[in-house]
């Protein structure tokens, strides 16, 4: 947040461990993790005997370059709503990134620079071991916050346009979404960009489903998990997981898109 936000003052930012428990208005809060990318946080909130757990965005696959989802069980689960659709399931991410071993030329991947940027790399860097992998220089100053905070494993190196042209190992250069746009016409490349999003996956030269958001099969589990007597959806259409639970749990939208 420091480094997104340099210009706020520093007082602006309060740091709290996972856990760390306080009270705003009558209401007992922590956090606890949420999977999706380094120090990303669930809220739990308790209020007159009544838990509730907001997740955030959330995802229930590994990731070695962030904390494990941590589940605790509420009255009411909040959840994030993204690909909440029984017509949607992200692939195992695993086999996702073994694809790239099949492409033996230059690959050009779009990926956010905070958080899926990171994890990208360590999947690289563990399941294609013979890629070199390079970092655009609007995601390099992320990789080494990162490194910061403990995740020190990540194997990159910066951007050079020599090694890009001239390399004999087909690199793999990672850039953030701006710049994967502005290469539109870039040539000697496989274009691909890491999402779970289909229309992101339109007109690259393969498809790379990867993405940090919990999909439906992992929403339902969730549930089972959290054993919540409410549902309340944000960030999405909750419309399918009402019908799923209709009749059992009840399920709202606070917002939908």
């Amino acid at each position: 947040m420091r480094y997104r936000y340099s210009r706020q003052p520093t007082d602006s930012f309060l740091e709290c461990a996972y856990r760390q428990v306080f009270t705003i208005g009558g209401v007992t809060l922590y956090f606890i993790a949420a999977g999706h990318m380094l120090g990303s946080a669930q809220v739990v909130m308790e209020y007159e005997g009544i838990r509730y757990l907001f997740t955030g965005d959330y995802k229930l696959q590994d990731d070695d370059t962030c904390e494990s989802l941590e589940v605790v069980q509420a009255d009411v689960l909040i959840t994030e709503s993204t690909f909440a659709d029984p017509q949607v399931t992200h692939p195992d991410p695993i086999a996702e990134i073994r694809k790239i071993n099949d492409q033996p030329h230059n690959i050009l991947l779009g990926v956010y620079a905070l958080g899926k940027a990171q994890r990208i790399t360590s999947l690289l860097n563990r399941h294609c071991p013979d890629r070199r992998v390079l970092v655009h220089h609007g995601i390099l100053p992320l990789h080494k916050l990162y490194a910061s905070m403990g995740i020190t494993h990540l194997k990159y190196e910066p951007y050079n346009r020599r090694e890009m042209k001239n390399a004999t190992t087909d690199p793999i250069y990672l850039v953030p979404p701006m710049t994967f746009n502005s290469y539109y016409r870039a040539t000697n490349v496989i274009r691909v960009f890491a999402s779970g999003w289909k229309h992101l996956q339109r007109l690259n030269d393969m498809d790379l489903y990867i993405s940090d958001h919990v999909d439906w099969n992992d929403i339902l589990d969730y549930v089972v998990q959290v054993n919540p007597r409410e549902i309340w959806t944000v960030h999405g259409n909750g419309k399918h997981l009402a019908a799923h639970f209709a009749g059992h749990i009840s399920v709202s939208a606070l917002c939908s898109i």
